[in-house]
């Protein structure tokens, strides 16, 4: 089997959008929010995504953002979203998309990478840990209803 891992193409965005809701469980994203947010995130420069590819098949991605944070003068990868196609989870993939990630982060002189998992994604938490990554701490969030005062 063929891996292959390269920057995101705006043909790809479909699947992508399949693997947000099929394997993250994300049904509020749809191709045109998908749309507009990657040509922010282009714009604005600190974002990157990649995706894994088995003959010419999107069968993962991971996205990510470099951000400032005082007293880290370079900043962080904060990996945003990770997911491979569950017809071939565990053959790779989701590793060589962390490998890929990595090196971009090196490349860039960043020595620390964070994410967020969801607590019931155990699988998950079990495949970071064998990648190396530490669970030193919760992620909060809050969500507002915008529409009331």
């Amino acid at each position: 089997m063929n891996i292959k891992i390269r920057e995101i193409i705006s043909d790809d965005y479909a699947e992508v959008v399949f693997l947000w809701d099929d394997v993250l469980g994300m049904s509020n994203v749809n191709i045109a929010n998908f749309r507009v947010t990657m040509e922010d995130m282009n714009k604005a420069g600190n974002y990157k995504t990649f995706v894994a590819l088995i003959d010419n098949d999107v069968v993962g991605f991971v996205t990510m953002v470099q951000s400032l944070s005082v007293g880290v003068p370079i900043g962080y990868l904060h990996i945003q979203g990770l997911a491979v196609k569950r017809t071939v989870q565990n053959r790779g993939i989701g590793t060589k998309l962390l490998r890929q990630t990595e090196n971009y982060a090196k490349e860039r002189g960043i020595s620390s990478i964070i994410l967020c998992s969801g607590m019931k994604r155990t699988d998950a938490h079990a495949f970071y840990e064998h990648n190396g990554y530490d669970r030193d701490s919760y992620c909060f969030d809050k969500m507002f209803d915008l529409t009331q005062g």
